[in-house]
This record gives structure tokens, C-alpha cells and sequence, in this order.
């Protein structure tokens, strides 16, 4: 990849971050709906035997140094994200390019059910939990600042992205390697349900975006592959110049 081209596909994913991180601002305000449907969402998981949240939290809570590094970890996310695109893109610009639409299809998906189904997390809609990212977290409150969009975990959703672009980089060349990259989403997985960012059905959730996004740019030409050959006058015409076979 050339130098012109990095900058423009630097440029091109902060300006779609951006759109999304301000699209994502704008949705998910309705408070009431989204105590609501937690509501719903914790009777459900009661019911099914998944509402390990409050236990879990009241746990790290009781472990300070734990909460400590599950906060950091929490907010750390970002650097995931950057840290796997750059290696991937200076790795192998084809795999960079099918998991960079994988990551754009994650943010087409998630707002429109954002906006349908806005969920308040455990830490505001749960009674006893404690807010582990607010208490201990580099940005001291400001996880209590928003967020009525617990429904599928992001958290979570971007980790599966990260652990699926460096497995699909690793696997020809080093299988056994690229399944240590499924270890990030599993801690994930952990911190945001032990500092009740998100419930179990979130991650749930989650899964079925990551695994609908991988999906959809799958049935999607391959980048750098090659275009089928257009018919036209004389595609189908057989050169009888050239000898059989």
C-alpha cells in the first residue's frame, strides 16, 4: 500500500468512526424505554438461569485491585482496535482489507438496532451493582455521563473483531497462534459483566452481530480477487485457429 493510499485510508476510518460515534450520541436517549426493556431483559435471564451480573460485580467490587485493572482494560479497547488494524494492514493488505468491511458492517447493523431497542446497562437498571468503570476508571464518572445502548455490547462486539482479524491473519501460516487471539473477547466477556457494563444477553448479542457482519461482506467479491470475465459479442466465440485441448 502505497503512502497516498495509508493516509487516505487512515483519513477515510477516523471519519467513519467519527460518524459513528456521533450517530451513536444521537440514539438511545429514551431512559424510560430503556429501563424497560432491561427490565424485560433481566426477567428473562432470570428465567433462563443468566443473571450472574450481581454476584459477579459484588465480587470485583470486594477485589480493588482487580477493579483497578478490569477498568483499565475496559477502557483500553480502543487501543485494541487501532493496534489490530495497523498490524493487519502492514501484514496482509487482502486479509486488512475483508476485515476492514467486516468493520464497517458492524456499524451499518448496530445503530438501526440501537435506535429500536434502547437498553439501560446493569450499573444504571440493576439495584446494589456498583459502577467498577466509574470508581476506578481513568476518566473517573464519566461512565455515568450516557449510554441507554447496552444491547448488543460493543465492548464485546469489537474484541470478537479484533480476535477474528488477527485469527484470519495467523491461520495459514501459524493455526495454533491465531486461536490465542479468541482470549481477548473471553476477558471481554468477564470485565464487562463483572463491572456491569452489559448483560449476559448482550454478549449474546454481540456474537450474532459480529458473526452477521462477517457474513454479509463474505458474499461480497473478495478484495483483490479477480472480476469474472463480462460476456459480450464473441466471448462465447470458440477460436477454431487454436488446436483442441
Amino acid at each position: 500500500m502505497s503512502r497516498r493510499r495509508a493516509v487516505l485510508e487512515v483519513a477515510g476510518l477516523l471519519a467513519g468512526f467519527a460518524l459513528f460515534a456521533w450517530l451513536h450520541s444521537l440514539i438511545g436517549r429514551d431512559h424510560l424505554t430503556a429501563t424497560a426493556n432491561a427490565a424485560t431483559l433481566q426477567s428473562i435471564e432470570r428465567t433462563l438461569h443468566l443473571d450472574i451480573v450481581l454476584p459477579a460485580n459484588r465480587w470485583l467490587a470486594g477485589h480493588v485491585r482487580l477493579a483497578h485493572a478490569a477498568a483499565w482494560f475496559y477502557r483500553a479497547y480502543y487501543l485494541a482496535i487501532a493496534g489490530t488494524l495497523i498490524w493487519v494492514g502492514l501484514r496482509d493488505v487482502a486479509v486488512y482489507r475483508r476485515v476492514r468491511r467486516a468493520m464497517v458492517a458492524m456499524m451499518v447493523l448496530v445503530l438501526p438496532f440501537y435506535w429500536a431497542v434502547p437498553m439501560s446497562p446493569p450499573r444504571f437498571a440493576l439495584p446494589g451493582t456498583v459502577d467498577i468503570v466509574a470508581l476506578h476508571g481513568i476518566f473517573g464518572h464519566a461512565s455515568r455521563d450516557g449510554g441507554w445502548t447496552a444491547m448488543p455490547s460493543m465492548h464485546v462486539g469489537w474484541s470478537l473483531w479484533c480476535a477474528y482479524a488477527v485469527w484470519t491473519a495467523l491461520r495459514p501460516t501459524h493455526p495454533r497462534a491465531a486461536l490465542l487471539a479468541w482470549i481477548f473477547p473471553l476477558l471481554m466477556v468477564a470485565v464487562v459483566i463483572a463491572t456491569a457494563n452489559h448483560y449476559v444477553l448482550d454478549i449474546a448479542g454481540s456474537v450474532l452481530l459480529v458473526g452477521a457482519a462477517v457474513g454479509l461482506t463474505a458474499l461480497l467479491p473478495r478484495p483483490g480477487s479477480p472480476s469474472p470475465p463480462t460476456s459480450g459479442p464473441g466471448a462465447n466465440r470458440t477460436n477454431l485457429a487454436s488446436p483442441p485441448g
